[in-house]
């Protein structure tokens, strides 16, 4: 028997993680405002306000077990890919349904797109699509158990809901050490590819968004002919070549 408490509470929290990831494409949004300011700030409220009435009516002392666990791997990822929407329907560059696909098949970094020419959409919203990618490539919950120490004890059930195996409980002595262990490489070596791709010749706009989908292997580019605009520089298509192995 599922215990719906515990399943809504640490989804709530996933709700709310979610939400601390739209301050970054709303920086670049003010950065070049491009007019996608006011979506992206309204689908972090309604994300947070969300995340934060479901967590209100569902605290206490919560317990996951492994049941639960899976429950919440499932329903996070369709959280995820519903609340990630929210940005390309306020910014009315998609309907709904178009909006939904565009934003699960990022998490799930898939890479189909129902943008034919991404280069027309405005920098926050193209930061947010890739960003996507990047936080699905290594996996919500798990970028969720290293951050949301909230999460405690709970994090060994989703953890095994999200890398299924018997060699959890041997990675570290505390999952969350391990999934900031795994974090810190993501990380580093996402900032090593960025930081090659700006020498390259991409500006640092373009060299985070390419970043966020090779490290996934999602595809998601801010150019119409993807890595094809870049034919002319041979070094930028073997750094990300290179960075996909």
């Amino acid at each position: 028997m599922i215990r719906y408490r515990s399943l809504f509470h640490f989804l709530s929290l996933l709700i709310v993680f979610l939400s601390v990831g739209f301050l970054a494409p709303i920086l670049v949004a003010f950065i070049y405002n491009d007019g996608s300011q006011i979506a992206l700030i309204l689908s972090f409220f309604v994300t947070l306000g969300f995340g934060g009435i479901l967590w209100f009516f569902t605290r206490g002392e919560i317990d996951l077990r492994l049941r639960e666990g899976f429950a919440v791997v499932s329903l996070g990822w369709l959280a995820c890919a519903i609340f990630g929407a929210l940005p390309f329907y306020f910014s009315g560059e998609a309907n709904i349904t178009n909006s939904f696909f565009e934003s699960m098949s990022g998490f799930t970094t898939t890479g189909a797109s129902i943008f034919p020419k991404p280069a027309e959409l405005p920098e926050g919203i193209l930061f947010w699509r890739s960003f996507t990618h990047w936080v699905g490539g290594m996996g919500i919950i798990v970028f969720s158990i290293a951050i949301l120490p909230l999460l405690g004890t709970g994090g060994i059930s989703m953890m095994k809901a999200e890398m299924p195996g018997p060699t959890v409980e041997k990675i570290k002595p505390r999952i969350q050490d391990a999934a900031k262990s795994y974090w810190k490489v993501y990380v580093l070596i996402s900032a090593a590819e960025a930081v090659l791709l700006k020498i390259g010749g991409m500006n640092w706009f373009d060299s985070l968004c390419h970043t966020f989908g090779t490290m996934a292997t999602g595809g998601f580019s801010t150019k119409n002919e993807s890595i094809a605009f870049y034919n002319d520089q041979p070094f930028i298509q073997y750094v990300i070549i290179f960075f996909m192995l």
